[in-house]
């Protein structure tokens, strides 16, 4: 069973840093990127494993982070803020067929329309989801990762935004804007397939994975309400 780590970071706003990172899904990427080790290759986050989740908490804002790898919270900046680490492995095991779960996910919930139909009706190549189709497309999300959903209830989100910076070169380098739709879904499923959970939970759900969405987060419960 592959190990994942959860690691739940509470940022001090009156950290400029924090702050910064909080107002940007590049900057948290590239902050939570720092936090494993360098020369992994183009895709380091994908080979670590490595998702991620800002939203606000009873005690102010908090950052969920899951990887495969353990991540190293001495490469926080001073007094960015309180964090520590636990492993998944006691949920992960727990994890069966029947068993009544409570989830939460914050995803970018989108339809990509062909090319005949974009022309038609002059939409967009990314079109973002919103209220019952939105929590439709979550449903069928749901179904694909081993999950029957009995209760959901869905929250627009801000957009994650920011600017992006591609190319190795300095003079070749160009600025790219990230905008991903999230709304966030939660309410109560039952496990029909756990292999199957488990490899999404670790995989992460729909686009936008490096900018905050796609971390599905569970806790066992006794009814479904």
């Amino acid at each position: 069973m592959t190990t994942l780590w959860l690691t739940r970071v509470m940022p001090d706003l009156r950290n400029r840093q924090a702050r910064a990172d909080l107002a940007s899904a590049v900057n948290l990427h590239h902050r939570v990127m720092k936090l494993y080790p360098d020369g992994i290759g183009d895709q380091a986050r994908k080979q670590l494993g490595v998702l991620f989740r800002s939203e606000d908490g009873p005690r102010g804002p908090q950052l969920l982070i899951q990887s495969r790898v353990r991540p190293d919270l001495g490469k926080l900046p001073t007094n960015y803020g309180t964090a520590e680490t636990k492993p998944l492995t006691p949920l992960l095991e727990a994890l069966r067929p029947g068993l009544f779960v409570r989830y939460r996910i914050a995803a970018n919930a989108i339809r990509k329309p062909g090319k005949t139909t974009r022309a038609l009706y002059h939409l967009n190549s990314v079109i973002p989801l919103t209220g019952t189709a939105a929590e439709e497309w979550w449903i069928r999300q749901a179904e694909n990762g081993g999950l029957k959903i009995h209760s959901v209830h869905s929250t627009p989100l801000d957009t994650a935004r920011g600017t992006s910076t591609r190319g190795r070169q300095p003079d070749a380098r160009t600025r790219q804007t990230v905008v991903h739709a999230r709304t966030r879904f939660e309410g109560t499923a039952l496990i029909q397939d756990a292999d199957l959970l488990r490899q999404r939970l670790a995989d992460g759900i729909g686009k936008g994975k490096a900018y905050g969405c796609g971390l599905l987060t569970l806790a066992p419960t006794q009814h479904l309400s």
